[in-house]
């Protein structure tokens, strides 16, 4: 996925939640969908938060439990060859329950809301 399409793709995700939706007031923003900050209240307790923007560190609510995490994935292409030759040989198993089309992501969030994810799922961009 080149740079700009996955920004599209970051920017589509960000606006399925209107702030309205979840109680917030809209206000001024520079971006449409929730900030970071607003996303914990929206998190079970005891949940987690993952956060991808290590230069931002991810909120948490100690009170809840929500633990805010920080995760940098490294942009390697000899490690990204790896493991896909380990997943072709079989040594490296990757059980995958659904696919999913980005477009119906509010589907799957209501899903999981419901507890009815049944495994790990690839959310798969939109195709030209």
């Amino acid at each position: 996925m080149e740079r700009d399409e996955f920004g599209a793709a970051v920017r589509q995700l960000r606006e399925l939640t209107a702030p309205t939706a979840v109680g917030l007031p809209v206000g001024r923003r520079r971006v449409q969908g929730l900030r970071r900050e607003e996303l914990v209240p929206l998190i079970r307790d005891g949940g987690v938060l993952v956060n991808t923007t290590v230069w931002m560190p991810a909120p948490s609510d100690e009170k809840r439990g929500v633990r805010g995490i920080d995760l940098f994935v490294r942009s390697d292409a000899d490690q990204l060859a790896d493991l896909a030759a380990r997943v072709s040989t079989g040594e490296l198993r990757i059980q995958v329950a659904q696919r999913v089309a980005l477009a119906d992501l509010p589907a799957l969030h209501a899903q999981a809301g419901a507890g009815e994810l049944p495994g790990k799922t690839i959310i798969l961009p939109p195709t030209a």
